[in-house]
């Protein structure tokens, strides 16, 4: 009588998997400081953002030196990246604005909103079915949204109401240069994920130095400080945490996607209550973590239908 002995699990695959799983948190952690480094940038909003890509632009050009694979299709498909970074301007312009506003924690908190977006998108234009995770993750959301903000939207200043329409105008704008980005994509696979970023790099960043100058803001860094912050978040942010996320995400589970990614806003949170003045009451600490699980439903509900 014979037995048949378990197989171990693939090591190979094991290892694969954890690093993968690293890149993707490594990727969440770094691009958690964004909203940091913006606040604590200390110049306009559209100022910084044009930094942002700036920097991003000349580290992702460097890179591309380095690593001729990268620049496959460089030359190919310029209008479509300038349209992609019409919307990322746009996203850029108002979440900057959000957090100089109502702060790194719940303007991030907003603009991961764009997971509804995404969501809408595809039951409107791809005629995509609504499941349990898109409706409750939704309910959950919009519930707590009302928590941190509805309940008490009559006693909050005018920078904060203006605030948090600028994070919910970032979740909209950040889903339309997600879902552009995507279909460019698909329409011109020959062109490198690398190669289509610094063509959106630099279309975006030519657009955020032309309304800095309509806007009438200066391109001085002040102090160390300043730049320390503009290059973090051009170079931190822009190019190695996005490159991180990017390469180690094809390796992992839908699931566990959602759920690392989550550590952007969640981080983000963290940051603002220990370095700047977030103060949440139980009620608004209950909504940010009923927000915080409807953005993950809805990251499942858009993998799900995905697959």
């Amino acid at each position: 009588m014979s037995t048949t002995e378990p197989t171990d699990p693939d090591p190979e695959a094991a290892r694969r998997l954890t690093v993968n799983a690293l890149l993707v948190t490594a990727g969440a952690v770094m691009i958690s400081f964004a909203a940091v480094f913006t606040r604590l940038a200390d110049v306009p909003a559209t100022t910084s953002a044009a930094y942002r890509m700036l920097f991003g632009s000349a580290a992702l050009a460097l890179l591309l030196a380095l690593v001729p694979s990268m620049r496959v299709g460089l030359s190919r498909n310029w209008a479509g990246s300038i349209l992609i970074a019409a919307f990322f301007t746009l996203d850029l312009w108002a979440w900057h604005r959000s957090i100089l506003l109502i702060g790194p924690g719940l303007s991030t908190l907003l603009a991961n909103f764009q997971v509804f977006v995404l969501a809408a998108a595809g039951v409107l234009w791809m005629k995509e079915r609504v499941g349990w995770r898109f409706a409750g993750g939704l309910g959950m959301a919009m519930l707590g949204l009302w928590l941190l903000f509805g309940r008490d939207w009559a006693s909050l200043d005018a920078g904060a109401r203006v605030g948090i329409l600028f994070g919910l105008l970032t979740a909209c704008a950040y889903g339309s240069y997600l879902l552009s980005l995507r279909g460019f994509q698909l329409r011109h696979a020959g062109i490198r994920p690398e190669a289509r970023l610094l063509q959106v790099s630099i279309a975006c960043c030519a657009m955020l130095v032309a309304i800095n100058a309509i806007e009438g803001n200066g391109f001085a860094i002040p102090d160390r400080q300043t730049l320390f912050s503009l290059l973090g978040l051009g170079i931190v942010c822009q190019v190695l945490g996005w490159l991180a996320i990017t390469r180690g995400m094809p390796g992992l589970p839908a699931s566990l996607v959602g759920l690392v990614l989550l550590l952007q806003p969640v981080l983000s949170i963290v940051w603002d209550l220990l370095w700047f003045d977030l103060s949440l009451v139980v009620v608004q600490a209950v909504g940010a973590g009923l927000a915080l699980v409807g953005i993950y439903l809805g990251m499942q509900s858009r993998a799900a239908r995905r697959r």
